[in-house]
């Protein structure tokens, strides 16, 4: 499965010059938020990969028109073709505007509402969300901290991947745009990235749901 992912910054090559050509051979389109909806609604007319998307700080304009032909996966378990992938939008609250900003304690609730979804998936293989992990390539600044409970997520799901977006690479020379935590492959999807992975095979459910309960506290 090719999987193209982007984030925060739309790309000149797809958004000035963008053809079948350019897209072909991609699977999958993840977006980590902070992208116009006329760019997601653009790409989706050359190709027929599902465009799965989260929603970032700065996407108050989905609020009440979310892109055409394209898919939110924002606080749900969505499987393609047996990939399983949480996503999880917004970033850390550093303000008072309501534009998909989450405290700590809101984002472990959401991360709480999923537990059956993901125990009745069988766990997950992608983590998709806008914001890092704390710790994990985030910043120090208060709007660029990433969430500690998405290490939790790391920890007990284990997922193949985790794709975010929020730290622009430009932010600072010394952010990788691959990097690991534990079996996990991390990935900055800021302006577009690509990566390949063999296609999974539907797994049996592996997470026993009294623990999940303990998990998310």
């Amino acid at each position: 499965m090719k999987i193209l992912a982007i984030s925060d910054d739309p790309c000149k090559a797809l958004w000035d010059y963008c053809s079948k050509e350019r897209l072909a051979g991609i699977d999958l389109i993840l977006s980590c938020g902070d992208l116009p909806i006329a760019y997601l609604e653009h790409l989706s007319n050359f190709t027929t990969a599902p465009i799965l998307y989260v929603h970032g700080n700065h996407d108050g304009c989905y609020l009440n028109n979310e892109p055409g032909g394209c898919i939110c996966v924002d606080d749900d378990i969505y499987v393609y073709k047996g990939l399983r992938i949480m996503g999880l939008g917004g970033c850390i609250r550093y303000n008072n505007q309501d534009t998909y900003q989450y405290t700590e304690r809101a984002m472990r609730r959401r991360i709480s509402r999923l537990r059956f979804k993901a125990w009745r998936a069988g766990g997950v293989d992608l983590l998709l969300t806008h914001s890092p992990a704390r710790g994990l390539n985030d910043g120090e600044d208060k709007a660029h901290r990433g969430f500690a409970c998405f290490n939790k997520i790391l920890d007990r799901y284990r997922p193949q991947y985790f794709v975010h977006g929020h730290v622009h690479l430009s932010y600072d020379s010394k952010l990788p745009r691959v990097c690991t935590r534990g079996g996990t492959t991390v990935i900055n999807a800021t302006e577009r990235y690509i990566f390949e992975l063999p296609d999974p095979e539907p797994a049996p459910s592996k997470i026993c749901c009294p623990f999940l309960s303990r998990f998310v506290h």
